[in-house]
């Protein structure tokens, strides 16, 4: 697999993962490493073809799939430099903490595999606003919601959105779309049609596309058809997060089966539950010991 040239200084190595590699001059910025050494491998050959080495990382946020890869690049290349959001520079230092909170308490066995912990790196925070990394000038705008932290990435007309925006066919696949806080989400993904001067847009997960309106406004109706359905859970009489995890994945016609599935999706309820407590569209109570989810009296 070869790096496909976006611009004269952006290059896409394409995958479940999208990674970017930005230029400028024989300075190179890998942004996300994807979820392990089989992608970095291949990504690191790909440059090589490309005649570009490494001169720094960038994770947009720190979620396994994303920065999995780091430990084999610096492996490769020892002492190259991590950035990432602050908040997320400690995830990826420790990233014990990915599957802490997902569980609610110290992780079993079974949701501690590559895809909810990566291997530690020493990501170093770096703040928004436009920096030069690795000897490469890019633009660093906060794009919170889904993940606690994040950063969509731009240099020139090339805008990396990162996991704040997915591709058609991402969500179609996944429509509970993972998010922490959905709300902020879906002022993220907005808040991306204020950014001036860009052309192509590539989401973390899907094709480029020059049409960013498009796009965006495909991930809001699908968050929006999440919240709604969250809703509808919860008009059906109180519940716990799980047990509305249950009633939306019948409304949404999903299956799970497996206990990183669970963890995942009863966070994505969690997040659109905050959603609505904060509009006053459900309330939140504590009923037989249980902590339930209604909508108001």
């Amino acid at each position: 697999m070869t790096l496909i040239a976006l611009s004269e200084d952006a290059f896409l190595f394409p995958g479940t993962v999208n990674s970017v590699v930005f230029t400028q001059g024989e300075h190179a910025l890998v942004v996300d490493t994807g979820l392990d050494e089989s992608h970095t491998r291949k990504l690191l050959r790909a440059m090589q073809e490309a005649g570009l080495t490494p001169s720094a990382i960038l994770n947009t946020h720190s979620h396994a799939d994303h920065h999995g890869g780091n430990a084999f690049m610096l492996k490769r290349f020892p002492g190259l430099p991590v950035y990432a959001p602050p908040l997320e520079a400690a995830i990826i230092a420790h990233p014990i903490l990915e599957p802490l909170y997902l569980y609610g308490a110290l992780p079993p066995q079974e949701l501690r595999s590559k895809f909810l912990l990566a291997p530690s790196s020493p990501a170093r925070p770096v703040a928004a606003g436009t920096h030069t990394l690795g000897g490469v000038e890019v633009t660093l705008t906060a794009v919170p919601g889904h993940a606690a932290e994040m950063y969509a990435v731009q240099r020139g007309g090339l805008l990396y959105a990162a996991d704040a925006l997915f591709g058609p066919a991402s969500l179609a696949k996944h429509p509970l779309t993972f998010c922490a806080d959905s709300a902020a989400q879906k002022r993220s993904a907005a808040g991306l049609l204020d950014l001036t001067g860009v052309t192509l847009t590539v989401p973390g997960h899907g094709e480029p596309t020059a049409d960013l309106p498009g796009l965006v406004r495909a991930n809001l109706d699908s968050l929006d058809h999440t919240t709604r359905a969250v809703l509808s859970a919860c008009l059906e009489g109180a519940a716990t997060t799980d047990e509305l995890l249950a009633r939306v994945c019948a409304l949404l016609e999903l299956t799970m089966t497996g206990a990183g599935a669970v963890v995942l999706n009863r966070s994505v309820v969690a997040a659109h539950l905050s959603e609505l407590l904060g509009a006053a569209q459900v309330v939140m109570r504590v009923q037989d010991n249980r902590l339930v989810f209604a909508a108001p009296a």
